[in-house]
């Protein structure tokens, strides 16, 4: 099963859309699936995530925030893949 790579973020959030394209450029080499979600009118997660846009999970686990680092993102979803 191919894991699910979720970026939380808002609409004309500049980091959020380069974040997105950063993972689009990997999504060919390393076989994940992106899925993209607002907190916009979600009080929880404006709360949780308000500041650190876009918030970065893969599977459901916390990856990183703000920028995806491709090294870092390449070694975090390898070892995501050996827990499976």
């Amino acid at each position: 099963m191919r894991p699910v790579v979720t970026v939380f973020g808002r609409n004309g959030c500049h980091l959020c859309e380069v974040a997105e394209e950063t993972l689009k450029g990997l999504q060919d080499e390393l076989d994940f699936d992106i899925e993209k979600r607002s907190i916009e009118g979600d009080a929880a997660l404006e709360a949780k995530y308000g500041e650190q846009i876009p918030v970065i999970l893969i599977d459901g686990e916390h990856h990183d925030f703000w920028r995806v680092n491709p090294d870092r993102f390449r070694a975090s979803l390898a070892k995501h893949r050996q827990r499976q």
